[in-house]
């Protein structure tokens, strides 16, 4: 994928939301079917435009009225917040202490950042191919989870655009959960505990809860390969004296004299196994429990949340479709059937698919000079003429099954009413 220029982005942008942005499926999205009154009409958007000016509390009629605004304004990036008791743009008509957040998605934000005690190849904003393992694994430990430990069903996915991922969780009795039962959920989730001082973060009991065998049965495979081949973790001394930081000292010098025997880190993993295996058959150790590797392995590779975002119903968090301004490459959904095979590198920037949209443009420009088309028809089918194509797709496929569902539940309500 081509290189992105950022001072190209505020032309780029134009033609962006006035010939790609997929409005009438994100409309459909946020409007849910419409069966609640003004539900689009009280949702918060905030916008950041250019030079970091950030304008919150934008509100819109319908879809029109969102499109004409978006290009009017052309945001660097867009923000999705609360549905709220009143219109978010009249906030300031609202007697104080009136206008509160009422709705909103369960969403969790996932960044690479907070990896970087783990990591050996990249740290802040970078990442590459052998660190975007960690997003693969947190996609997959925590939708199994959402899905088969709490029964949510309408989950979306979404790259942020740069080092990492989102999830919506859009059933509607979970858009109206509280943000104390929220809470609950996140914490559930979460097993990495203490900051950057503190080394040891992960501490099993002897009672292993399902939550976590379940996540290990999914580490499993992909640890040999992303953390002993590509991450290397305990290739030298320096990256071995990390993880001796996390195992009881009665068994460090064991372990150091078989790392300076083994050739590489496929070696010294084997050994820490056998001498955690001999540790804990020893009853004296059975504090230890047989967690050792277990510990390590949730360590490096276990899914980072940051609570505060999925928290707080009145929280902002990016919107899917938005472009990142500093890499250009576009927020898009990632289809849970090929997350081993989504790649971050490959995902197209804006000015990838405003080039495509060029070289198109002119070609049906000769063809269709004594054509007469009008300018939605013709940009209704603009985005599927680029490589934003298939992440559309993925989104439709997702809004297809919350209108099937929903239909689902207008018919079991009007049978009920039936039967009394």
């Amino acid at each position: 994928m081509e290189t992105f220029d950022p001072t190209e982005l505020p032309e780029l942008l134009k033609l962006y939301y006035r010939r790609l942005f997929p409005y009438s499926q994100y409309y459909r999205w946020l409007n849910y079917g419409g069966v609640i009154k003004n539900y689009f009409q009280h949702r918060e958007f905030s916008f950041t435009l250019k030079d970091d000016i950030y304008i919150r509390y934008q509100s819109f009629n319908n879809q029109s009225d969102l499109e004409k605004e978006m290009q009017k304004m052309n945001p660097y990036k867009i923000d999705i917040g609360a549905v709220y008791s009143h219109r978010p743009n009249q906030h300031n008509t609202v007697k104080l202490g009136a206008f509160q957040a009422q709705e909103k998605e369960l969403v969790f934000d996932i960044d690479m950042t907070d990896y970087d005690d783990v990591r050996r190849c990249c740290s802040s904003a970078d990442i590459c191919p052998k660190c975007w393992t960690l997003m693969t694994m947190a996609i997959r430990i925590i939708d199994r989870a959402l899905k088969e430990d709490f029964g949510f069903k309408h989950r979306l996915w979404v790259y942020s655009g740069r080092r990492g991922v989102h999830c919506w969780v859009c059933d509607e009795s979970v858009r109206k959960l509280s943000s104390a039962v929220r809470s609950g959920i996140v914490e559930y989730l979460s097993l990495i505990k203490g900051g950057q001082d503190v080394k040891k973060k992960v501490h099993l009991s002897e009672k292993i809860h399902p939550f976590i065998r379940k996540s290990i049965n999914i580490i499993k495979k992909y640890f040999e390969e992303y953390a002993l081949v590509n991450q290397d973790i305990l290739k030298n001394k320096e990256s071995w004296d990390k993880i001796l930081a996390l195992v009881p000292e009665t068994i460090h010098d064991e372990l150091q004299q078989g790392f300076q025997k083994s050739q590489n880190s496929l070696q010294r993993w084997e050994h820490l196994k056998k001498v955690a295996s001999r540790c804990q058959n020893n009853i004296k150790n059975d504090k230890y429990g047989p967690w050792l590797e277990w510990e390590i392995m949730l360590q490096y590779c276990f899914p980072r949340l940051d609570i505060n975002v999925s928290k707080g119903i009145n929280h902002l968090l990016k919107s899917p479709f938005s472009v990142h301004p500093k890499t250009g490459r576009i927020s898009v959904p990632i289809d849970l059937q090929k997350v081993d095979q989504f790649d971050p590198f490959t995902v197209p920037t804006i000015s990838f698919i405003c080039r495509e949209l060029d070289a198109i443009s002119t070609n049906e420009e000769e063809k269709e000079e004594n054509e007469a088309e009008t300018d939605v028809k013709h940009r209704t089918r603009d985005y599927k003429k680029t490589s934003l194509a298939p992440y559309v797709k993925v989104f439709e496929h997702f809004l297809e099954n919350l209108d099937k569902s929903r239909k689902g539940e207008l018919l079991k309500k009007s049978d009920l009413q039936k039967d009394f």
